[in-house]
This record gives C-alpha cells, sequence and structure tokens, in this order.
C-alpha cells in the first residue's frame, strides 16, 4: 500500500508555450532580448544606487532590493523557458519543479511587500518631511526589508511543505511553461482542500496588507497635498511618487489580470499571456519606468556614461 506522503513520479512534463516550429526562433530572439533587458536594467539601477551616494537614501534603498529581485523573479522561469524553446527539451525533474514554484512564490511575494514599504516611505517623505531622516532611519529601513525576505520565505516555505505531503501519481504534464502551484496542485491524487484554504488564507492576508499600505499612504499623501494645493507642491509629489505609482499600477495590474481574470477563463493561451505579462514584461519595464521618471536617476546615469567616456579616452 502505497503512503501518501511520496510521489511516484520523478518529473514534470512542462508543454511550454502554444507556438508553432516556424514561429520558434522569432520568439526565442524577442524572449532573451526581453531578458536581457530585465536583467542588465535592473543591475544598472543597483550600480547607480551603489556608485552614486546622493542616491543613498532609504527610497533609493528600498529600490535597489525591487531591482534585485526583479532579477531574481524573471530569471525563475525565463532561462528555463528559453532552454525548453532552444533545446525541445521539455521535462523538469520533482526537485526542480518544486524548487522553481518556492523561489517564484519567494520573489513574488517579496516584491508585494517592497512595494508596500516604499509607499509608506513616500508617505513620511512627503507627509512628514521635517521627521523624515528621523523616522527613516538606516535600522527602520533595514529591518523593513529583513521582515520583508522573512515573512516571503515563510510565505513559500508553508506552500511548499504542504505540497510536497502530496502525492503525483499518473498524470505528471503541466501545460504551462513553469511549475506554478495551481498548475501542481491539479495534478495530484491526494486531498487538496488545507493547501487551497491555506492560499485563499494567506492571498487574503498579504494582498490586505500590502495594499492596505499602498491605498492609506497615498489617501493621506492627497490628503496632505491639497490641505493647502498648489502646484508647486503637486508637481513635487508627483515628481516623487510618479514611478512608484506606474510600478504599482503595472504589478497589480498584471496581478489581477494573471490570477483573476485568466481564472475565470478556460483558455490556457489567455493564461499563458497573462503569466508572461506578470514574469516577463513587468520586470523588464520596471528600470525604464524609474530611470525615465526619476530625475536623480538620470542625472546619476549622465554622470556615469561621462565618467565612462572619461575612462575609455
Amino acid at each position: 500500500m502505497r503512503t501518501e506522503n511520496q510521489s511516484v513520479v520523478s518529473e514534470f512534463l512542462l508543454l511550454g508555450l502554444p507556438i508553432h516550429p516556424e514561429q520558434q526562433g522569432g520568439l526565442f530572439c524577442l524572449f532573451l532580448g526581453m531578458y536581457l533587458t530585465t536583467v542588465l536594467g535592473n543591475l544598472l539601477i543597483i550600480l547607480l544606487i551603489r556608485l552614486d551616494s546622493r542616491l543613498h537614501t532609504p527610497m533609493y534603498f528600498f529600490l535597489g532590493h525591487l531591482a534585485l529581485t526583479d532579477v531574481a523573479f524573471s530569471s525563475v522561469t525565463v532561462p528555463n523557458m528559453l532552454m525548453e524553446m532552444l533545446t525541445n527539451h521539455k521535462t523538469i525533474p520533482y526537485v526542480g519543479c518544486i524548487s522553481q514554484m518556492y523561489f517564484y512564490m519567494l520573489f513574488a511575494c517579496v516584491d508585494c511587500f517592497l512595494l508596500a514599504v516604499m509607499a509608506y516611505d513616500r508617505y513620511v517623505a512627503i507627509c512628514h518631511p521635517l521627521h523624515y531622516s528621523t523616522i527613516m532611519r538606516e535600522e527602520l529601513c533595514v529591518l523593513l526589508v529583513s521582515g520583508t525576505w522573512l515573512c516571503s520565505c515563510a510565505h513559500a516555505l508553508l506552500h511548499t511543505l504542504l505540497l510536497v505531503h502530496l502525492s503525483f501519481c499518473a498524470d505528471n504534464t503541466i501545460p504551462h511553461y513553469f511549475c506554478a502551484l495551481s498548475a501542481l496542485l491539479k495534478l495530484t491524487c491526494s486531498d487538496t482542500s488545507l493547501n487551497y484554504l491555506v492560499i485563499f488564507t494567506e492571498a487574503v492576508v498579504i494582498f490586505l496588507l500590502s495594499v492596505s499600505t499602498i491605498l492609506g499612504s497615498y489617501i493621506r499623501i492627497g490628503a496632505t497635498i491639497f490641505r493647502v494645493p498648489s502646484t508647486k507642491r503637486i508637481c513635487k509629489a508627483l515628481s516623487t511618487c510618479g514611478s512608484h505609482l506606474s510600478v504599482v499600477f503595472l504589478y497589480y495590474g498584471t496581478l489581477a489580470i494573471v490570477y483573476f481574470f485568466s481564472s475565470s477563463s478556460n483558455s490556457k493561451i489567455e493564461d499563458m499571456i497573462a503569466s508572461i505579462m506578470y514574469t516577463v514584461v513587468t520586470p523588464m519595464l520596471n528600470p525604464f519606468i524609474y530611470s525615465l521618471r526619476n530625475r536623480d536617476m538620470k542625472s546619476a546615469l549622465g554622470i556615469l556614461r561621462r565618467k565612462g567616456i572619461t575612462f575609455f579616452k
């Protein structure tokens, strides 16, 4: 008699993207270009923050962690997808699949919490400018980032431990390009009621915590600005918060498409497109949003470019 906490399958078959063979070369080049842009763009942000002393502030401290998370988040799924497209090798070991799911959930949760922390930072900067350096001291920034990573690790580890106690029987085919938790739960022959209960409970808690922090921060910012409205204050607030708001809308917009709109549709193609938006497009666009809309980042980039030109002369 087989025990329930043992898996029969040793590997999973990832079907990948539903593309025709003649389209494979073009899409491979497209996704490779997008992935390289993501990595280089976010690493450039980290480099600028490290090299320019004017960017050694809480806002850019959090932005550096967000850029690092975007690189890691995209690296969890995209390289494996590119390898599948290049070699047509679609199998992934059981341990590799579980590891991919763990890191996917980890970095997605870190992104979620970091956006909330950055919203709180903007609230303090605009609503309490005289006490900003006192409130957002280095110890608090490190504590907030450490708490973000610890909570995210616990979140991903909880779902991983619950998953590895399930049994996978005959069917090992995943109709996706990476090991998503929802896809794995559909393959198990064990009772998944506890898994879905934890998913629902945690999703509500994390969503409420992060979204309520973001909404609350920007409601207070809006109230502060419009209490004594002036064009200068509004422009300053937009320049301070514009990049973060753009990333928030992009992040939660694609997240809503993945987990709400795609779940209400039976089309696997729509689900794939939504997931690509979330795992490939969003991490790629974040560096452009911060570099194009942020005066300090553009200034730091100009200084780095001039140093590079001087160095190579």
